[in-house]
């Protein structure tokens, strides 16, 4: 196993990023899939002058986004969105592409369980057979309930993923299973077979090690199912308005570079921008907790 990182919880540049995690013991990252954003050819000079592989990239799979979606166009379009992606992590010489199949914070479905089941299948099939040429493996992420409807547990993203293909992946988020699992370790084993990436945060969003996971546990249970992949940091810290807040330097005064959609998704996620002292620490946090227990 060895660390990795989303970028996409706070707007900095791509440099930035990877400084801060290169110094601190992460060995990827897991790159917003958003490939006018983060074009190739602009990224794997940078990739390689800090030493830091593309484990991968996620879908932000938002606004109009969605393969269970009533409108068929809207799916197909989604599709391609997918399929572009895939690319993105084929030219960086990425190892998986995380989807989220249905519109993060959509929590009413379009059709029937059946007709959505159906749909959304179809979808990531075709995204399935452009992945599986690319070599890229795909792994579908299961959300909790106030994100999605659609997919909320290990036992249903597998159903899913053998629904879609022999080698299409599941993604697990320590943060959602802490929510929707009776039992998060043997969600672990349920997973086990098709276990391709796994992202990590406290119950509460913030790093490992400032909530309330048993982290050695769930390492050690990982190990047990021979998972080697990464422990891709996903900490979205909530943002602390009151006098009692312990963080003071928690939010960016002067945000610079970002666009209204990007605020508005990490303010969707309960969060905002934050400073870039206090996300640093985050991430020295995040080391300090997990890297003694995956070497």
């Amino acid at each position: 196993m060895h660390l990795s990182t989303h970028n996409w919880m706070r707007a900095e540049p791509l440099e930035i990023t990877l400084k801060r995690i290169k110094r601190l013991g992460f060995e990827s990252i897991e790159i917003s899939g958003e490939p006018k954003q983060y074009p190739p050819k602009d990224c794997r000079p940078l990739l390689a002058k800090h030493g830091i592989k593309c484990w991968g990239a996620v879908t932000l799979t938002l606004g109009d986004r969605n393969l269970a979606a009533k409108d068929p166009k809207q799916r197909a379009a989604t599709v391609e969105y997918m399929k572009s992606v895939v690319e993105m992590v084929h030219e960086l010489e990425g190892h998986e592409i995380t989807i989220v199949p249905a519109t993060v914070g959509k929590v009413a479905p379009d059709g029937t369980p059946e007709e959505e089941w159906k749909w959304v299948v179809a979808g990531l099939q075709e995204v399935y057979a452009l992945a599986e040429k690319r070599g890229v493996r795909m792994a579908l992420e299961p959300l909790n309930r106030f994100e999605t409807y659609f997919l909320n547990r290990a036992d249903q993203a597998m159903a899913l993923a053998t629904a879609v293909g022999p080698k299409c992946g599941v993604c697990l988020d320590v943060f959602h299973m802490n929510i929707e699992e009776k039992d998060m370790h043997a969600a672990i084993r349920t997973a086990a077979p098709r276990l391709t990436d796994v992202h990590v945060a406290e119950n509460n969003r913030l790093a490992p090690g400032m909530g309330a996971i048993d982290w050695k546990k769930f390492v050690a249970t990982l190990k047990e199912c021979r998972y080697d992949g990464a422990l891709t940091m996903e900490a979205v810290a909530p943002v602390d308005r009151t006098p009692v807040s312990p963080w003071p330097n928690q939010v960016e005064r002067n945000p610079v570079d970002i666009s209204p959609e990007q605020l508005k998704f990490i303010q969707d996620h309960g969060s905002s921008l934050l400073s870039e002292e206090f996300y640093t620490m985050l991430y020295e946090t995040a080391s300090r907790t997990l890297l003694p227990l995956i070497r």
